[in-house]
C-alpha cells in the first residue's frame, strides 16, 4: 500500500466514476503507470484498461487570524485516474 496514498473523493471524481467507470487516487510521486495498474489490482481486485497521472502543483495560501496574516503553502501531489474494465466497480465507500 506504499504506492496508492488515499482515494479522491470530490464531487467531479464521484460523477466521473458512476458515469465513466474512472477512479481517482492520491499516489506516490515516484511511482509509474505500470506500478499504479498493479497497485489497484492489488488493492481492489478489479481489471485496469487505462491510467493517466498528474503532478498537481501546490498553491500559496493566506488566511487571516487573530495573529495577524498567517501565509504558506500547499505541498504538491500526484493524481492518477484509473479506468476500470466495464462491469467492475471499486466500493471506496465500504470503510467509512
Amino acid at each position: 500500500m506504499g504506492i496508492l496514498i488515499r482515494p479522491i473523493i470530490t464531487e467531479k471524481a464521484t460523477s466521473d466514476s458512476e458515469d465513466n467507470n474512472r477512479f481517482a487516487f492520491v499516489v506516490d510521486k515516484k511511482a509509474n503507470k505500470v506500478q499504479i495498474k498493479q497497485a489497484v489490482q492489488e488493492a481492489y481486485g478489479v481489471g485496469v484498461e487505462n491510467v493517466r497521472t498528474m503532478i498537481v502543483p501546490g498553491k500559496k495560501k493566506t488566511r487571516y487570524t487573530k495573529n495577524g496574516i498567517v501565509s504558506g503553502n500547499t505541498g504538491s501531489y500526484k493524481k492518477a485516474i484509473v479506468e476500470v474494465r466495464s462491469g467492475e466497480t471499486i466500493d471506496l465507500y465500504s470503510n467509512i
